[in-house]
């Protein structure tokens, strides 16, 4: 089963940056799409990008264009959401994930395997 740890989430203001990171324990993503999500208190889990295996594809969701960039270094067995401009209603725990798929897959039930989240927080 794989397991992934993510980091790099924590408290900024309006206007900064963070960068998120992801990363499987125990086994490698090849193969394996990536997906980054996030949940608000009371709100449904929401997509926010994805990544190919290969790189070569990226989506994102309307709220995170211009802003969010997803990544991922494969020889460092790495995936990375870049969060620039940030607003208070990014404020989320935001979650990876992964999902056994040639394509890139927006939906929540598409994806296997799930990390424990990383706390996002925008004050204003």
């Amino acid at each position: 089963q794989v397991q992934l740890v993510e980091s790099g989430g924590g408290l900024v203001q309006a206007g900064g940056s963070l960068r998120l990171s992801c990363a499987p324990s125990g086994r490698t993503f090849s193969g394996y799409a990536m997906g980054w999500f996030r949940q608000a208190p009371g709100k449904e889990r929401e997509f926010v990008a994805a990544i190919s295996w290969s790189g070569g594809i990226t989506k994102y969701a309307d709220s995170g264009k211009g802003r969010f960039t997803i990544s991922r270094d494969n020889a460092k067995n790495t995936v990375y959401l870049q969060m620039d401009s940030l607003k208070p209603e990014d404020t989320a725990v935001y979650y990876c994930a992964t999902a056994r798929a040639l394509t890139v897959p927006v939906g929540v039930r598409q994806y296997d395997y799930w990390g424990q989240g990383t706390q996002v927080t925008v004050s204003s």
